[in-house]
């Protein structure tokens, strides 16, 4: 599961992981830790890993190894690019920008405006990096399965969807009926 920040990735990746029995792996968990460990916030966790991949491919060494290990739902905004060709299926989760920061100001108890300025550098950053790391055009959806746009949708919908879209073959591995 893939996405902007405030798109829905999060709390659509859990209620999935929760409905399918999976385990869940939320990696921006991981980058706030890291961030926390060393007394900075995400926003210059963020432009510290553009000079210093070690940080970045520390993350995704990891989901990688949890991805091959199978039987979960991974929260991540490179997943899809980076988990091309072991993932099962892969959803890109998207939002405009205005929605988005609501979401974000709301869960944080925020200001929608000031969500919106945090987002659009902690985006900048982060597909700076990715384009330098691996190649990543993020304008580049193809790698997914599935693209939803989510500002109309309840999270409960969005999951519903997911499922829907999956194809037979990991349905019937996953145990869902038809």
């Amino acid at each position: 599961m893939s996405g902007s920040p405030g798109s829905g990735k999060s709390t659509v990746a859990r209620a999935l992981a929760r409905r399918l029995g999976l385990r869940y792996l939320y990696t921006g968990e991981l980058f706030r830790e890291l961030a926390a460990s060393m007394g900075v916030s995400i926003v210059e966790l963020s432009r510290m890993a553009e000079s210093d991949p070690s940080i970045d491919l520390r993350i995704d060494r990891r989901t990688v190894e949890e991805a091959l290990r199978g039987g979960l739902v991974i929260d991540s905004h490179l997943a899809g690019w980076v988990l091309a060709g072991i993932a099962d299926f892969s959803v890109y989760l998207k939002a405009p920008l205005a929605v988005r920061a609501a979401r974000i100001a709301g869960r944080e108890s925020g200001d929608p405006k000031a969500a919106a300025l945090e987002t659009i550098a902690r985006e900048e950053s982060q597909w700076r990096r990715f384009r330098g790391l691996y190649g990543v055009d993020s304008s580049d959806l193809s790698v997914f399965d599935l693209v939803l746009e989510t500002s109309h949708y309840t999270p409960e919908e969005v999951v519903d969807l997911v499922l829907h879209a999956l194809p037979q073959s990991l349905r019937a591995r996953l145990g869902l009926e038809d």
